[in-house]
């Protein structure tokens, strides 16, 4: 997933609203199936295990206020800047596809190791995200110190933004540790690219222990969200059917063939900031930026996902969830031989 935005909220407002009327005012140019039991048994023994470990109550009598205190966190930015939102919701995919949802995301390089977060392909993850859950761990170890892990408060924070941008609001469970690994080079292929295929996509969410109608779901994340021209740019200047010339034309204004534009634009032109199910229609009409995406729609085995998702908003809003659990579950770490709780996000052993 790439949600990578424009350096300031004022700043990508106008080019939004710019872009989106140059694709919508120009003329016409003239010329829930799940993956086949491809999930370990493995995969499925650690989730139940997990499901009874983690609960949404976890914190009841030893942070009993923690989803209102990151709350607070997450509506007040939201307002100031609303780019947190995609910022945050991307932070939590890139940390749980990378040794799991343990927080490894957040911490800093120090010495000579590079940490996840240097890797080439975390390089455009947005500030933003990171200074949410430090303001938001800040908040909570003021009222429970040493108590409520980084990657929980990450997952809150992820589903406070889905709700904010109007979609699902869905129970989150607590109780993971943060994990104590944070390298660069072990990143390598656990993200998917703005390329991928369907073939390697399915082949990625799966050793997640994810199915191919949560890869199509949460795929659908990109209903906001931003792309800087280099993921895409190579689809505007060779014939590509499966790119509507509407939005080829618009996208050609801003990214030039030559590249080095820091542009970004919106994955979603017509409710970039909305979390609806627009994602789904617009692949329907070849609208899909990244070529991954539109692979979502021109093959057979998710084609028929998409079309029941950008039908059913609630379907949609539904599968999201779900799927959105089920990530959250992925390389959970647990106890202090296989975690630890950081106070400072950012620093492994800050306990």
């Amino acid at each position: 997933m790439f949600l990578s935005l424009p350096s300031s909220s004022s700043s990508f407002l106008l080019f939004t609203c710019l872009f989106l009327l140059s694709i919508f005012t120009q003329p016409a140019l003239s010329s829930a199936q799940l993956l086949p039991n491809s999930s370990t048994s493995g995969h499925t023994r650690r989730r139940l295990l997990l499901h009874r470990q983690l609960s949404v109550d976890y914190y009841s009598k030893s942070c009993p206020d923690v989803e209102r205190l990151v709350g607070a966190v997450t509506s007040q930015q939201f307002k100031l800047t609303p780019v947190s939102a995609p910022a945050t919701i991307n932070l939590f995919f890139h940390d749980c596809f990378v040794e799991g949802c343990d927080a490894s995301i957040l911490v800093a390089s120090k010495g000579g190791g590079k940490a996840e977060r240097e890797a080439e392909q975390n390089r455009e993850l947005r500030e933003e995200g990171f200074e949410i859950v430090r303001k938001a761990k800040k908040l909570v170890e003021s009222k429970c110190p040493g108590v409520v892990s980084c990657a929980d408060i990450l997952a809150i924070a992820a589903r406070d933004f889905v709700h904010l941008e109007g979609g699902p609001y869905y129970q989150v469970k607590k109780g993971r540790w943060d994990g104590k690994i944070s390298m660069a080079s072990r990143v390598g292929n656990n993200l998917p690219h703005a390329n991928s295929t369907v073939d390697q996509l399915i082949k990625l969410f799966a050793s997640k222990g994810l199915t191919l109608e949560d890869m199509v779901a949460l795929s659908g994340a990109h209903t906001i969200g931003f792309a800087h021209c280099n993921h895409f740019v190579a689809r505007l200047y060779k014939p590509d059917p499966n790119m509507d010339p509407k939005l080829k034309h618009a996208l050609r204004t801003y990214c030039p063939s030559y590249g080095g534009s820091d542009v970004a634009v919106p994955f979603d032109a017509t409710t970039p900031f909305l979390f609806d199910n627009a994602y789904y229609g617009n692949l329907q009409k070849k609208m899909g930026l990244l070529a991954s995406d539109q692979a979502l729609y021109s093959d057979p085995r998710t084609k028929p996902v998409v079309e029941a998702m950008a039908k059913n908003k609630q379907k949609f809003f539904q599968a999201f969830a779900s799927a959105m659990e089920r990530m959250s579950l992925v390389g959970v770490k647990r106890g202090k031989n296989h975690g630890e709780k950081r106070r400072d996000c950012s620093i492994h052993g800050s306990l």
